[in-house]
């Protein structure tokens, strides 16, 4: 269209249909709501109670939350939904830190800009369907509460609240969900769960993970209760920023922050005990040269999961690189057996002090329970070679493996990086929680002399005739 050409009530003619054009776009956005991948992850888990959006800043986790709660409390669910759906009106909890946080994060996003009354019913609840507000004392344009038309004709409640209230400002009714946006103290995290309890409701967090290992945190990332999951959203996943400006954005972001805000990992800082980028020990995965010998390290566990790491050694470059791992809790020796089995029954394995603990029931020796499994156990647990095995040494060891690029991670392993995100230190300390894998690390690294190569194992196998071996003994056979 030629705009030149027109005269100027022609122009302002058209300027006010693009503008009615563009306000009922804005007034039903529920409508044209198209999430990126993560963002749909995160719709799908809805069948659980617990929920975490960790993602970085500005990728679009408080959108996915606002869009949540306008389908639950409307009942329009598009037809990509996969997740929960109510086919009843429903009550919510919502908010953030502080009023003027929440004001300016959660309210925005479900009703439309604060301070422009004319626009509320632009966010994600359509104009049509919201009906009523009430104000919040004492915070200009603040919203206490909305009243929204379900499609079965009754009505949904949203209730506005923060952090800053205290608890008690959350011990509401019994509601069917509680979004909370950034991360909430644990005891006002708990009163939502109790809120959600006669429902059967959800509870769902959206947040930068900026004030590091918190009780919230640790919830989702180390306790992992079967209620709960946790879908991450980093900068890559962010599908509005160009390759250019995903680069410029990290750029910006201090470098203690940046994993935070990029990529939705929590910050340690100091406390960190790799402060190592992933980066520079990220590698893709790639066949393992045969002459390259492998050990295997474990952990052994109950409550937390016992956990396996493969490691292949490239001796000229003194190079180890971590080329699988495995991680269960709460199952039997022969459960684990199998699965250490199944990824090469020759390869040595490598294993900690409490492998010499007797079991109460049968009497044997844990580790003596895994080589009656099959598995190819080393006689002797995981020490250095001057026969100490100390936490901080070995840590050390490894630290200064990461920094010369002398330990390399395949980049698929999800559950070796998630450990190694949140292995810290408190008060100078180890936290000896979530650190499974990193212990079997640990042990492989410290028992490298000990590892083989498939053809080296098969030989000394069809060679010698392997002693009993008693484990804590020297044997002077097998020369351990």
């Amino acid at each position: 269209m030629n705009l030149a050409a027109l005269n100027e009530d022609e122009k302002r003619e058209l300027y006010e249909l693009m503008r009615l054009k563009n306000l009922r776009f804005k007034r039903d956005r529920l409508a044209n709501y198209k999430p990126y991948t993560k963002q749909k992850d995160f719709h799908h888990t809805g069948s659980y109670r617990e929920r975490l959006f960790m993602a970085g800043n500005q990728l679009g986790k408080t959108w996915a939350g606002a869009f949540e709660v306008a389908m639950h409390a409307t009942g329009l669910y598009p037809d990509w939904w996969q997740g929960r759906r109510y086919q009843h009106a429903t009550r919510w909890l919502v908010g953030s830190e502080s009023a003027e946080l929440t004001r300016k994060g959660v309210q925005r996003l479900l009703i439309g800009p604060p301070e422009i009354r004319d626009e509320w019913g632009t966010g994600a609840i359509p104009f049509e369907l919201l009906k009523d507000t009430s104000m919040r004392p004492g915070v200009p344009d603040a919203i206490s509460s909305a009243v929204v038309k379900h499609i079965n004709g009754e009505d949904s409640v949203i209730q506005f609240n923060s952090y800053d209230q205290g608890r008690s400002k959350w011990q509401a009714d019994t509601v069917d969900g509680v979004w909370f946006d950034e991360e909430p103290p644990l005891t006002i995290y708990s009163e939502g769960l109790t809120r959600t309890q006669a429902t059967g409701g959800m509870v769902f967090v959206t947040f930068t993970p900026l004030l590091g290992m918190s009780d919230v945190v640790k919830r989702f990332l180390i306790e992992k209760p079967e209620s709960a999951i946790t879908t991450t959203m980093t900068i890559d996943d962010a599908e509005h920023y160009s390759e250019a400006e995903r680069k410029s954005i990290i750029a910006s972001y201090p470098e203690h922050e940046r994993e935070a805000r990029a990529k939705g990992i929590p910050v340690m800082g100091s406390g960190r005990v790799f402060p190592v980028a992933e980066s520079a020990i990220k590698v893709s995965p790639f066949p393992i040269p045969a002459y390259w010998p492998r050990i295997v390290g474990l952990d052994f566990g109950w409550g937390h999961p016992t956990a396996a790491v493969w490691l292949a050694w490239d001796r000229d470059t003194d190079t180890l690189y971590v080329t699988d791992c495995y991680r269960q809790k709460e199952a039997s020796v022969p459960i684990h057996a199998a699965a250490i089995r199944g990824r090469g029954e020759w390869c040595p394995v490598a294993w900690p002090h409490d492998g010499l603990q007797h079991d109460k029931g049968s009497g044997e020796q844990l580790a003596q329970q895994y080589k009656n499994a099959g598995v190819n156990m080393l006689p002797h647990r995981a020490t250095f070679e001057d026969g100490s095995n100390g936490l901080e040494a070995g840590v050390s060891e490894m630290l200064a493996r990461m920094q010369t690029m002398r330990i390399r991670v395949f980049s698929h392993l999800d559950d070796w990086f998630e450990e190694f995100r949140l292995y810290h230190r408190k008060d100078g300390l180890i936290v000896k929680s979530g650190d499974d894998l990193m212990a079997a690390t640990r042990y492989a690294m410290m028992m490298r002399r000990k590892a083989k190569t498939q053809e080296e194992a098969s030989s000394r196998r069809s060679h010698m005739a392997m002693p009993v071996v008693e484990f804590g003994v020297f044997d002077p056979v097998a020369g351990y």
